[in-house]
């Protein structure tokens, strides 16, 4: 569905640049699917309430700056987080002790716990110094190693904000800021926050001049990595010094407008949180993504199907590879696709090496493959061995393979040659 923006908003955002969005290329015999769970369009009228709490189940917000329901809406196609001055103080019992609020922000927390996966979204920052974020955390605490300590778990994809100013943490108003806390209280009730090394994507312009896709790869217990539009990926191995598998536990996606403490940065002015140009967060879509079997079929997959996520293709990593002189091949392969889709293959064998004319097919498959990323290998048993390249003036390739995506017409078409050492 096409988005509809205000004029308000296309004076202020101009012409955004679509990145790139998408999960990496999967591991070999692995696909990646939506998660409808933590996938949104934005497209609606209102919050998804079977997905999404509209406030922070456990937290207030950082003082001065308060979660409420009342700053989060979804309209014109995006789910908005706005930052405002409030009329009069707010004083909140929370915590032990008497808080005091005069900002609103918001927060829009899942309702499921992730564990593992792709995630991305698509945000514009908001133009002030309060925060444009995307991020897991666990719910509650995990016993430690030693039983009298406890632990917890925050993963940051993106934290933000959308402008500069002389403060410590002037950085974060431009690329992309990802972090990897391991909250732990020791058994002194010492609290420690044991991070792994930081990631940062650099760029010249404010987080709030547009859009930008931001993505993290869950990878295990151990270790993730983190995408900014189309650039190349980052890596983050997670601090492991306590609990050897520190990432072990489910966490909940996060998307947050909040205030951060000066020194490291300032509070935001009551002119720029008056202002609708630089005051709201817009993110236009979220979107998650488990591994599964590559060949699997009993997924739900209605929601990706409905989206047409992909330029239905078929790729190959390279123009040739070098496959042995027996009779058996397993050519690997990757695909996209928005429907159940068959993949024709088909091997040649050169008959004319003047001309190069590929008459003479060895084999051929048909192989069945279901909405998402996939990457696989094809066997195929040939009936007799594949003969050696020959080599006179230049290398000779003597088969290729041809591989097509086809509900009737061909989608996309690939080809192979393979060398044979």
């Amino acid at each position: 569905m096409q988005k509809i923006v205000s004029l308000l908003f296309v004076f202020v955002c101009g012409i955004s640049v679509q990145a790139q969005s998408g999960p990496p290329e999967p591991p070999i015999g692995k696909r990646w699917v939506m998660n409808p769970d933590f996938s949104d369009e934005f497209n609606g009228d209102k919050l998804d309430a079977s997905k999404w709490y509209d406030y922070h189940p456990k937290w207030k917000g950082r003082e001065p700056g308060l979660f409420l329901a009342s700053q989060v809406s979804v309209k014109n196609g995006y789910m908005q987080i706005k930052g405002e001055k409030l009329k009069k103080d707010t004083i909140v019992k929370a915590y032990g002790r008497e808080l005091t609020f005069n900002i609103a922000g918001g927060a829009v927390v899942s309702k499921k716990a992730a564990f593992l996966g792709y995630y991305e979204c698509r945000v514009k920052a908001a133009a002030t110094t309060m925060s444009t974020t995307f991020w897991f955390s666990t719910d509650g605490v995990e016993k430690g190693p030693n039983g009298c300590d406890k632990y917890g778990q925050e993963w940051d994809i993106q934290e933000c904000i959308g402008r500069s100013g002389d403060f410590l943490g002037n950085h974060f108003a431009n690329g992309m800021n990802s972090n990897g806390h391991f909250w732990y209280t020791d058994c002194n009730k010492k609290k420690h926050d044991l991070r792994a090394p930081a990631v940062k994507f650099h760029h010249n312009e404010l987080a709030s001049k547009d859009f930008h896709v931001y993505g993290g790869w869950w990878k295990n217990e151990k270790q993730a990595s983190f995408y900014y539009d189309d650039r190349e990926p980052k890596h983050m191995k997670f601090y492991d010094q306590v609990v050897g598998k520190p990432f072990n536990r489910p966490m909940y996606m996060r998307m947050v407008s909040e205030t951060y403490p000066f020194p490291w940065i300032e509070l935001p002015t009551d002119k720029e949180l008056a202002d609708p140009t630089k005051n709201t967060v817009y993110y236009d879509w979220v979107r998650g993504y488990d591994l599964v079997d590559v060949r699997a079929k009993n997924v739900d997959q209605s929601y990706e199907m409905g989206l047409d996520l992909y330029h239905e293709s078929i790729m190959f990593s390279n123009t040739e590879i070098d496959v042995l002189a027996t009779d058996e091949l397993k050519i690997p392969l990757t695909f996209k696709v928005n429907q159940p889709r068959k993949i024709y293959i088909k091997v040649s064998e050169i008959t004319d090496r003047l001309t190069q004319k590929w008459n003479k097919k060895i084999v051929e498959k048909t192989i069945e493959v279901y909405p998402g990323y996939g990457n696989m290998e094809v066997d195929f048993k040939l009936k007799n061995n594949l003969s050696k390249s020959s080599t006179y003036i230049v290398e000779t390739f003597l088969y290729k393979l041809e591989g097509s995506i086809k509900p009737k017409d061909a989608l996309d078409t690939n080809t192979l040659f393979l060398k044979v050492k």
